[in-house]
């Protein structure tokens, strides 16, 4: 039986901490800019408990990634320097998150647009 899921070869974080790469044992290999991870962020707080509760997270364009904790053999956890660390990034999710950047990203980005949201931090 061949193993059909997507399972990480390496992962590393960049120097200036805003970037992580994936490869996958598929061959394939992602860079996520820490951004797009935080908003994206599995984390209930983000998501919801439904599609309709999902959270359009703004001001994170400066977010860095502090710290890359294992979780089994299935999944990382991520803390960023917002101090987000509820999410639960799975194999599949990140996997997901790399074929789907493109796309994800742009919806993001109208999501913003379209609720006047910015991705810069607002000033107390």
């Amino acid at each position: 039986m061949t193993e059909t899921r997507p399972w990480p070869e390496e992962i590393r974080l960049a120097k200036d901490k805003r970037t992580l790469s994936v490869r996958f044992k598929t061959g394939e290999a992602f860079d996520y800019p820490a951004e797009y991870l935080r908003v994206a962020s599995p984390s209930a707080e983000v998501q919801g408990h439904s599609p309709d509760q999902r959270q359009t997270v703004p001001g994170k364009k400066n977010v860095e990634i502090m710290k890359i904790e294992p979780v089994g053999r299935y999944a990382v956890r991520l803390t960023f320097t917002d101090l987000h660390n509820t999410g639960i990034f799975s194999w599949d999710y990140l996997y997901e998150l790399g074929t789907e950047y493109e796309t994800r990203w742009a919806g993001y980005l109208a999501e913003l647009a379209e609720k006047g949201l910015s991705r810069e931090l607002k000033p107390r």
